[in-house]
C-alpha cells in the first residue's frame, strides 16, 4: 500500500505495527488509493478562492475589524496550502507527477516553504514514527508539559517569534537527537533524485520570496507593499504558527503508547469550525493517514468508516478535538522527565 515512486529512498511506508497485516481487500485498496484530479483541483480552487475573497474584503474595507478578521481567515487558508503541499509531498495531489510537483512547489514557494525538502524530512516522520529519526518529536513530543509551557509556546507563535524554526524545518533543517545531541541527517535517508530536487526547490523558494515584495512594490508602491506585509506575511508568521503547533500536538501529543500508529497518532473527529481552523482537507484523519499514506485526503473519511466497521479502530486514539486537548493541556505528568528537544 506504500506510495510507489519507482526508487528506493522515495517511498512512504505503511505503518502496520500492531495492525492487521492486510487491512483492506484488494478492490477496496484500489478504490481508496485512486487519485481523482477533479477533487484535487476543487480542493486547490476552494483554498485559493477563500484566500482571494478574504484579501479582497480587507482591501475594499480597510478598517481594523475587517483587516483583523481577514488576517485570521487568510492564516487558515495559508495553513490549508501547507496541507495541500503535504499532499503533493506524498505524491497524492494529481495523477500526473509533474503537475503534482509544480502545484506543490508553487504552494510552498508563495508560503516560504520548500515542498521538496519537506518531502525528504516528512518521510522520516512516517517511516520512523516516534523513533530516533522522527524529526517532528521536537514539536509534539513530551506532552503534557504543563499549561504554562504550552501557553508560552503559543504566545511566542502568535507573536511571530517561533516562525524561523518552522521555516528552517520546511527547508530540511534536521532535528536534534535528544540522547546524543547530534544533528540527524534526513537527507541521508533519501534517493539522490530527491536530494537534488530539494536543493533546487530551496533556491526557488528563496527567489520567489525575494521577488514577491519587489513585485508588489512595482505594482502599487508603498501601499501595495504594506498590504502584502499585513495580509500575507503577518498571518504566515503568526496565525499559521499557532495552527501548525496545535494541530501537530492534537495529532500526536499526549499519547500513551507509541508502539503503534493506532495509538501514537490520533484521529480527531472534528466539526466544521475545527475543520476550518485546524483540519482542512481531511487532515484530521491522521491514524488512517499513517496506516495508508497512499490514500489521498478526500478518501480518508471513507477509509475511516471501513476501518471502524472492521473494528480496527476500537482501541485506537480516536477522539473529539476538545477531549484530545484536555490531555495535551493537562498539568505536567508526574514521573521521570521526558527529554525532548523543543521547537
Amino acid at each position: 500500500m506504500s506510495e510507489a515512486t519507482g526508487s528506493t529512498g522515495e517511498e512512504f511506508r505503511d505503518d502496520l505495527r500492531r495492525a492487521p497485516a492486510r487491512l483492506l481487500p484488494p478492490d477496496t485498496l484500489r478504490a481508496v488509493t485512486m487519485l481523482d484530479d477533479r477533487r484535487s483541483a476543487a480542493a486547490l480552487l476552494q483554498t485559493l478562492l477563500v484566500t482571494t475573497l478574504a484579501v479582497s474584503a480587507a482591501l475594499l474595507r480597510w478598517h481594523l475589524p475587517v483587516v483583523l478578521a481577514a488576517i485570521v481567515l487568510i492564516g487558515t487558508q495559508q495553513h490549508a496550502m501547507f496541507v495541500l503541499a503535504h499532499e503533493a509531498a506524498h505524491y497524492r495531489l494529481f495523477s500526473n507527477r509533474l503537475l503534482t510537483d509544480l502545484a506543490g512547489r508553487a504552494l510552498g514557494s508563495v508560503s516560504g516553504i520548500s515542498m521538496c525538502s519537506y518531502r525528504v524530512v516528512h518521510r522520516l516522520h512516517h517511516n520512523d514514527l516516534y523513533g530516533r529519526q522522527d524529526p517532528d518529536i521536537a514539536l509534539h513530543g513530551g506532552y503534557p508539559r504543563g499549561r504554562g509551557y504550552l501557553l508560552r509556546k503559543l504566545a511566542g507563535d502568535i507573536a511571530g517569534l517561533n516562525a524561523w524554526k518552522t521555516f528552517l524545518y520546511f527547508f530540511g533543517n534536521p532535528a536534534i537527537d535528544a540522547d546524543t545531541d547530534a544533528a540527524l541527517r534526513p537527507l541521508d535517508d533519501t534517493s539522490p533524485a530527491l536530494r537534488a530536487a530539494a536543493r533546487r526547490d530551496r533556491w526557488g523558494v528563496v527567489a520567489v520570496q525575494a521577488l514577491l515584495p519587489l513585485g508588489f512594490y512595482a505594482l502599487g508602491g508603498a501601499h501595495a507593499l504594506l498590504a502584502y506585509a499585513l495580509l500575507w506575511l503577518l498571518p504566515l508568521v503568526s496565525v499559521v504558527q499557532v495552527l501548525l503547533r496545535v494541530r501537530a500536538i492534537l495529532e500526536h501529543g499526549a499519547v500513551g503508547d507509541r508502539s503503534s500508529p493506532l495509538t501514537a497518532a490520533r484521529t480527531n473527529l472534528a466539526g466544521p469550525v475545527a475543520r476550518l481552523f485546524l483540519f482542512p482537507h481531511h487532515v484530521n484523519y491522521h491514524i488512517e493517514h499513517h496506516l495508508c499514506p497512499a490514500v489521498p485526503h478526500y478518501h480518508l473519511p471513507r477509509l475511516h468508516r471501513i476501518l471502524a466497521d472492521a473494528g480496527v479502530l476500537d482501541t485506537a486514539e480516536v477522539r473529539r478535538p476538545m477531549a484530545a486537548w484536555s490531555l495535551v493541556y493537562a498539568p505536567r505528568a508526574a514521573g521521570p522527565a521526558v527529554h525532548v528537544s523543543a521547537r
